[in-house]
């Protein structure tokens, strides 16, 4: 027994005061390097990112996304905004730039370098170049509930579609039910963005996703 509560908290502890050195990406308390491999605690190094500002300009550091820090704010009356960014574009373009915040920035750059790109150079021997989204921030509740969206804390992004280098527009409403590469390709990204945002919801959802990726990071964890 006492060997298990000394593993359980003696270990972390020792870890946390510096007492025990591990490399960065087992250390539960150093800075989300986007660049590395995700693995067990990439969640947890999220979801630290969400108070506190300097920690996520620190992982965001390690990343290819251009944004802009935003002042704290309340653009609508029930959905005030901390700790977000307007993200501007990455190693990809944006149809435009939309309001995030850290946690979904950080985790759209991980799902990027680990997921998309990757996906794109498997499937079409080429990179995506640009992506096309409806946006991330609205002050509303989820459609049919009196739960707020995760939109309304611009914790969610909405995705329709991706650009080649070739020119070749992939839509989610259009090549999501074929059986094609752009079909194969979508799966990919869907299961990449599983792996990245704690919310991710396709077409094989619901009739309302059918045209979009919703990611978020919300508390729970869903794969739809």
């Amino acid at each position: 027994m006492v060997l298990v509560l000394l593993s359980l908290f003696g270990v972390p502890l020792a870890v946390y005061q510096q007492w025990l050195a591990v490399p960065a990406r087992w250390n539960p308390w150093a800075p989300l390097d986007i660049r590395a491999t995700p693995n067990l605690l990439t969640p947890f190094k999220l979801w630290r990112l969400a108070d506190d500002p300097l920690l996520c300009q620190q992982a965001l550091a390690t990343s290819p996304l251009r944004y802009t820090t935003l002042p704290d704010s309340s653009p609508a009356v029930d959905c005030p905004l901390q700790n977000t960014l307007r993200v501007e574009a990455s190693g990809v373009g944006f149809s435009s730039s939309f309001i995030a915040s850290c946690p979904l920035a950080a985790a759209f750059a991980l799902f990027e370098r680990h997921a998309l790109l990757p996906a794109a150079q498997e499937v079409f021997g080429q990179p995506v170049v640009r992506v096309e989204h409806v946006g991330s921030f609205a002050c509303r509740s989820i459609a049919g509930s009196q739960r707020r969206s995760q939109h309304a804390s611009a914790n969610a992004l909405d995705i329709v579609g991706f650009h080649l280098q070739d020119g070749r527009r992939i839509s989610v409403l259009r090549d999501w039910p074929g059986e094609g590469e752009a079909a194969r390709f979508l799966r990919r990204v869907h299961e990449g963005a599983c792996a990245s945002f704690n919310v991710t919801l396709g077409p094989q959802y619901n009739a309302a996703h059918r045209d979009h990726l919703h990611v978020d990071m919300g508390l729970f964890r869903m794969c739809r």
